[in-house]
């Protein structure tokens, strides 16, 4: 491609961009359906899996017990029961539904990154494009440690500690499968792109908005907001608020890291 590409005689109109984008979505679409068609038909492994944090053996909490037996305590998680139920007529079947969309949507990430990725390289510089897939791939990683940490961190003990509260002995918790699923979709989701914050940082520095002075000088502030913004995206409890503020934290460590070395890249 030419590094001038206004000038390039191959360059497609505002309307072919569009059929691009067209025949691109439409692809997109085939491959999460089939996905998720097949993952629909495994319903036994599917809500096996989509259950499995609300166990009160989850495989967290065991790795945790194993942790603290190896340091020479004594601790283990006391054993708790949640009661799932189904208020509506369709609910368990639409729900079926909305969970095997999005365990497909989930699975055809990589496509779906993969096929952005050819949609937007035409329009790339060829020094763009040495990074282009690198940023890529760290995005998707990123998502993916969002996602795992909703999974095995995050969602598990939010509902642990919000499924097993009680403000009374009179009343008994019920939590509905909408909720129990919307629920773990919206973490999970929420995660995923949360994670992207040295992605965000890494444009902002390339376009000259942020630079890691600035960020370093507002440490205090950015932990401040850190929180309120764990403290909005998580259930309302203070251990889910601070399990999601310290890797959200972390993250803006990173952030800083990212762009200092960029500069020294570019001193």
């Amino acid at each position: 491609m030419s590094e001038d590409r206004h000038n390039d005689p191959n360059a497609l109109s505002f309307g072919e961009h569009l059929e691009v984008l067209r025949k691109l979505l439409f692809r997109v679409l085939i491959v999460v359906s089939a996905l998720s068609i097949v993952i629909f038909c495994f319903k036994d492994w599917t809500f096996k899996l989509l259950m499995a944090p609300s166990q009160w053996d989850f495989i967290t909490y065991r790795v945790i017990e194993k942790f603290l037996h190896w340091l020479g305590s004594s601790f283990t998680f006391s054993e708790y029961h949640v009661n799932l139920i189904a208020t509506e007529l369709s609910s368990q079947f639409m729900t079926h539904v909305t969970a095997a969309f999005f365990l497909g949507l989930l699975g055809a990430s990589p496509y779906i990154i993969y096929e952005l990725y050819r949609f937007i390289t035409p329009a790339l510089y060829a020094k763009e494009k040495k990074y282009s897939v690198r940023v890529a791939i760290i995005m998707y990683l990123l998502f993916i440690v969002g996602v795992l940490m909703s999974y095995f961190i995050l969602f598990p003990v939010a509902f642990r500690f919000l499924g097993t509260y009680s403000v009374s002995d009179m009343v008994e918790s019920n939590i509905t499968l909408k909720s129990y699923i919307g629920t773990f979709s919206t973490l999970t989701l929420i995660m995923g792109l949360v994670f992207q914050l040295p992605v965000i940082a890494f444009f902002l520095g390339k376009i000259g908005i942020v630079k890691s002075d600035f960020l370093k000088r507002y440490r205090k502030h950015a932990l401040v907001v850190i929180m309120v913004v764990a403290a909005i995206i998580t259930p309302p409890d203070l251990m889910t608020l601070v399990l999601v503020t310290i890797p959200l934290y972390l993250l803006y460590e990173v952030s800083i890291g990212v762009l200092k070395r960029m500069e020294r890249r570019h001193s």
